[in-house]
């Protein structure tokens, strides 16, 4: 049992009685040099909810105390109430606004729950500790109070407080300003302070809301003196001394196909066929680690951000330009360091053999999708005469991209093709278009040697058993695969097998339920459903299999240019092929990969979550100008306060229960239905619609629309994006109106017109 082992179970003892610092170094016998040691303990404790600090400065078990719960605290936008997140499946907790003392959405808290008392179908609790703070820096739009004060109003509306802020600590900002806020204290009444750290521009311009949702998001723009002083130290040109000790690969047939407007290429492709007839597969990628030494600032700068970030109008990348689009990009015709590995395939896409080599190539082409699929899918004689020397290779891929594709199938893997939403924007960050984009041959054939690579590796670290970073991805709880089975139902579909704790859910199952509805009327939708049905992939230094894959290894080895965990394995397989993993080096590994599992999942939360919320907003100022359009519309979901609809180009809105007029409808939670009362009309999940666009918010990236049905009943205004109610006798004047067909005077007669939106 270590230290802190011991310290616990000290004050979880029957004999402990609440103590200070001093008085616990005293019981313990803790050497007045060791105290800071002591403390930290104790803070990590606190921080994991195991214990807490009381407001005299003493130290208590939670287990000591009535069922107290450690989470974090999720917050309604109005600050009424909020939610103990407990998750391991065990009940949240419902906690009222007066009850929350400083804490804000987000915060790691301490909660007691009630013993009686029960909030609906919830416990009930409230916040006697804030063990951690979430929110270090605010995003919001500046203005000032009666009392002089300029205060900030949070873009994110689940941070109820207002952030107050000193004429001093003000900066240049002026009322109307969007800010980052960097809070600096709490008050007892609940007021939060803070000073303003950058001024992100207009709060009503889209730029800054951008700048807002990046800075909210904990992404980093701009690469410190340090880390590009590093960079500019590295040889722009591949040097003799660099190559030796190489497996020299720069004669071979290897080339990068990516999309159109990639500048960074990770990773290479070669393709032969060996004398006993089976495929002999290459996958090169960029050596990254050869450049980003381990412990450097680029190294550090790597870790911190974990991976790049996509924004539809930029790119912020892991790594400063110099090498995610200079040496270490896979440039045609230069010469590149590479970590490759050779895979030897069966025809039934079995992997018989590898091996893995530190290697030199030069890339003989920049080949895009959009060509690749020209020469594959309709033999584009243009195309397939510029690269006629490539084309009997790339027909060699599709073939094996087939058979890997078809051997994965068997064992279940779970494909979902949804078409990819592609937000495009002028110079300015305008947004110009929504479009959807479907994946041709080329990338999926690239795809699959990618998860080829990815599963050889991992396999190889695990039969090594090499300190490392694993994908996993865990099998779906019995609780979801019921509400995924009843939603189906209705579709004459169900999941095979038991479903119980007992028989765990395999992912052929699912596979069989994507095979049966492919291309039928309900395939997005069902595929939606069991995809929100899913767990979240994420990194371990743990191998727990991928269960989407089918696969029982499973790591990212082919993107180091663009996320850190692909640098990590990097190192690491070098260093086996090196013999470098010594007993010491060993154990520095076990708690490195530990390490870099937890922050890059994190930080590819934040990114992830950085990304969808920028296209969100994209999308509303984008649909802003079309409110008072019709469009027709796919019911995503159902709730209790409405049912969400999505646009044929991805475009997703709320239409609000309220303001479904022609009849008074509730919500059946067992079917994920709205059943209108007196006439039945049924909304299900997958049924069609026609809508009109009512209000587009920008600030808050919200999209209302309003059944094409009840329009007649609502004013439309271009200008405020607002709506009305028509109500009493003009009310039931309208809907007799319509029941008839009349047209609708509040709209002055004329009909919504129906707009595709490219």
């Amino acid at each position: 049992m270590d230290r802190k082992e011991r310290i616990l179970a000290f004050i979880n003892s029957e004999e402990y009685v609440p103590l200070k610092v001093k008085e616990l170094m005293t019981v313990l016998d803790v050497p007045g040099a060791d105290r800071e040691e002591l403390e930290d303990i104790l803070d990590a404790l606190c921080r994991e909810g195991k214990i807490y600090q009381s407001k005299k400065g003493r130290y208590v078990s939670v287990d000591a105390e009535a069922l107290c719960i450690a989470g974090r605290l999720s917050c309604s936008a109005n600050g009424c109430f909020g939610f103990l997140v407990c998750g391991a499946g065990e009940e949240d907790v419902f906690v009222k606004g007066c009850d929350m003392l400083t804490a804000l959405d987000g915060d790691k808290v301490l909660v007691r729950v009630d013993k009686d008392e029960r909030g609906g179908r919830h416990r009930r609790g409230r916040v006697i500790k804030v063990l951690e703070r979430a929110n270090k820096t605010v995003v919001g739009v500046i203005y000032k109070m009666k009392d002089g004060y300029f205060c900030l109003r949070p873009d994110n509306r689940q941070i109820y407080a207002k952030i107050y802020i000193a004429d001093k600590d003000a900066m240049t900002a002026r009322v109307g300003d969007r800010a980052a806020v960097t809070v600096t204290g709490y008050g007892a009444d609940g007021k939060v302070f803070g000073e303003i750290s950058s001024v992100l521009g207009d709060g009503n311009s889209l730029k800054s809301c951008i700048e807002g949702i990046i800075v909210d998001g904990g992404i980093k723009q701009e690469f410190d003196r340090e880390t590009l002083r590093e960079a500019e130290k590295i040889a722009p040109e591949v040097s003799a001394d660099m190559i030796k000790g190489r497996e020299d690969l720069r004669d071979a047939l290897i080339f990068t196909i990516d999309g159109d407007d990639a500048r960074d290429f990770d990773d290479a492709v070669s393709l032969t066929i060996a004398e006993n007839g089976n495929y002999m597969l290459g996958v090169h990628i960029a050596d990254v680690s050869e450049y980003v030494r381990e412990g450097g600032a680029l190294d550090s700068e790597a870790y911190e951000r974990g991976t790049s970030v996509y924004l539809a109008d930029r790119v912020i990348p892991m790594l400063p330009e110099a090498l995610s689009n200079g040496i270490c990009s896979l440039n045609p015709n230069e010469d590149r360091l590479t970590l490759s590995v050779f895979m030897e395939i069966s025809g039934s896409g079995k992997i018989l053999s590898h091996r893995l080599s530190e290697t030199v190539i030069r890339s003989k082409a920049r080949m895009t999708y959009n060509n690749v699929n020209k020469i594959l899918e309709e033999n584009d004689a243009a195309l397939c005469e510029r690269y006629a020397y490539m084309v009997p290779t790339l027909r060699l891929m599709e073939e094996l991209a087939k058979v890997l594709n078809k051997k994965r199938a068997l064992r279940g893997a779970i494909e979902f093709d949804f078409p990819e939403s592609c937000v495009t924007v002028d110079e300015n960050g305008e947004p110009t278009g929504v479009e959807t984009k479907t994946r041709g041959v080329s990338n999926k054939m690239i795809e699959e040697f990618m998860l080829a690579a990815n599963e050889t590796v991992a396999e190889r670290a695990f039969r090594a058993e090499l300190p490392f970073v694993y994908r996993n991805h865990e099998a779906p709880t019995v609780e979801k695969i019921k509400d995924f089975n009843n939603f189906i139902r209705p579709y004459g579909l169900a999941v095979q097998g038991k479903i119980d704790r007992d028989s765990p859910i395999n992912p052929k199952s699912l596979r069989y339920i994507i095979d049966a509805v492919k291309g039928a009327p309900n395939e997005r939708i069902v595929s939606i459903t069991m995809l929100r049905s899913l767990m979240k992939a994420r990194y371990s230094e743990e191998n727990l299999g991928h269960f989407g894959l089918a696969a029982k290894f499973y790591c990212h080895f082919t993107s180091p240019i663009r996320r850190y965990p692909d640098l990590a394995v990097h190192r690491i397989l070098k260093d086996c092929l090196a013999s470098r993993l010594t007993e010491g080096r060993i154990k520095y590994l076990k708690g490195y990969t530990a390490a870099v599992s937890l922050q890059s999942t994190d930080r590819e939360i934040d990114a992830e979550a950085t990304e969808r919320n920028v296209d969100d907003l994209i999308k509303t100022a984008y649909m802003s100008r079309f409110v008072g359009e019709e469009f027709e519309a796919t019911v995503s979901s159902i709730t209790s306060f409405g049912m969400f609809v999505e646009l044929d180009n991805s475009i997703e809105g709320l239409i609000r229960i309220e303001n479904m007029t022609d009849d008074y409808y509730e919500y059946d939670e067992s079917a994920a239905e709205l059943v209108g009362k007196r006439k039945k009309r049924v909304y299900k999940i997958g049924g069609r619609v026609n809508v009109v666009l009512a209000k587009a918010d920008i600030s808050l990236r919200r999209i209302d629309f309003v059944l094409a049905q009840d329009a007649f009943g609502k004013i439309l205004n271009k200008k405020g994006c607002e709506h009305e109610k028509v109500t009493g006798a003009k009310r039931k004047k309208d809907m007799k109106r319509a029941r008839k067909g009349g047209k609708n005077k509040a709209n002055n007669g004329k009909k919504n017109r129906k707009r595709t939106i490219k």
